[in-house]
């Protein structure tokens, strides 16, 4: 299967159309808080969401109009999350409201989401005031829409492939934002995803579920849960394959391509954590089963010590191992072998649970980069997992000694 990296975002999939825009949510107004994506018909679609007790109103409502498995347009605000608002469901509500007003497009079809900071009343007046020259502007517009998205990003996190089912040429694009308040039990932050395929909401949902373990799952930026942590995906068959209803050979071609998009994410999600210098990469190999690396891979991923280590260049392997004893999972820890490793090279740290000398100025060098591997080798089965992360900072404690004031 050949897998092509295309531009468009969102937008690339035949059928959809973005916009994004400032309405006033957020103060700057060179920052865009009104973003919009919309299939040109009703789609099959899928969710996950966050697994926080505390639950923004987006979130409810979502879940509730993907009842039927079916949307057609996405609508999302940032700068405020409608998070433990006594009228939260009634603004959300709201906001798929303005779109069935602006679009012919039932309310009920629509996927609302939201993020910025909880506890703060979302007004509608500044969405309603706007809603039309965010309709009217619908078009090749997926990097707006990846700008009114974000927060605290840094960077627009932008995919979308190309690849092929049954001779048809399929599409799936994808935007994101981060990139605080980052550790999923579902998925990471707003994930808005796109396709072309045909294939029922069942299997459409069968595989974003299954997709998010290895992916969206497997990112860490400060070890907190967002409460509206949301990953949706749109697919509307524009791209005439036959339809997907079982687990076939497209089946599986369709999830490789999907994953494809949500690993590449996921790394940008990480890399672009709040104050964060590099992109932090731990591949466990060698684990007795599935769970016992990923849970390996996650712990020294969360770890504050080896992501301060990592900030610092400083090859503390010891925090390492550290960090997968006290992971909650049986390991032999007199088997493990680490390495550090980027661009400039590779450097084994620990062989069997003990230290072997190594060059501190190379140790440096390797560390110094903007991608940095953590290689663990638990030396006891088949099994791996890769969980990404990022360096603690002294900007992250800036960003967030202040983030509501």
């Amino acid at each position: 299967m050949v897998i092509e990296e295309i531009q468009g975002g969102v937008c690339a999939p035949k059928g959809f159309k973005a916009n994004g825009i400032h309405c006033g949510i957020r103060k700057n107004k060179a920052k865009r808080d009104f973003a919009l994506i919309v299939s040109e018909v009703r789609a099959a679609a899928a969710g996950v969401y966050t697994s926080n007790l505390v639950k923004g109103a987006p979130v409810v409502v979502t879940k509730k109009n993907l009842g039927d498995g079916y949307a057609q347009a996405i609508i999302c605000n940032s700068g405020n999350a409608n998070t433990c608002n006594a009228n939260g469901i009634e603004i959300a509500e709201g906001m798929c409201a303005l779109v069935e007003n602006a679009g012919d497009i039932s309310a009920k079809d629509v996927i609302v989401a939201s993020t910025g900071v909880i506890g703060q009343q979302l007004d509608l007046s500044p969405m309603r005031y706007h809603m039309q020259e965010l309709w009217s502007g619908l078009g090749d517009n997926s990097n707006l829409a990846a700008e009114a998205i974000m927060t605290t990003d840094t960077v627009r996190k932008s995919v979308a492939v190309s690849f092929e089912l049954g001779g048809k040429v399929c599409k799936i694009g994808a935007i994101a934002k981060g990139v605080g308040m980052v550790c999923p039990n579902m998925a990471t932050n707003l994930i808005f995803l796109t396709s072309d395929v045909a294939i029922t909401s069942e299997m459409l949902q069968k595989a974003l579920s299954e997709d998010v373990k290895t992916s969206f799952n497997m990112v860490s930026v400060d070890g907190d849960q967002s409460t509206n942590d949301t990953c949706c995906i749109m697919a509307n068959g524009l791209a005439g394959n036959d339809v997907i209803s079982d687990e076939g050979t497209d089946f599986k071609a369709f999830c490789t391509a999907l994953n494809y998009c949500t690993v590449k994410l996921s790394r940008m999600l990480a890399k672009d954590g709040e104050g964060a210098t590099k992109l932090i990469e731990c591949r466990v190999t060698g684990a007795d089963n599935e769970c016992t690396a990923k849970t390996v891979a996650k712990s020294v991923i969360k770890s504050s010590l080896v992501k301060a280590a990592m900030f610092g260049a400083d090859a503390n392997w010891g925090r390492v191992l550290c960090a997968i004893g006290y992971a909650g999972v049986e390991v032999d820890v007199n088997a493990i072998d680490v390495s550090f490793s980027s661009k400039k090279g590779d450097l084994p740290v620990c062989k069997s649970g003990f230290g072997i000398d190594f060059s501190e100025e190379k140790a440096k060098e390797i560390l110094s980069e903007d991608e940095v591997i953590i290689n663990i080798n638990l030396n006891s089965g088949s099994s791996n997992a890769t969980a990404w992360g990022c360096d603690l900072t002294y900007d992250y404690v800036k960003i967030n000694g202040d983030y509501r004031t």
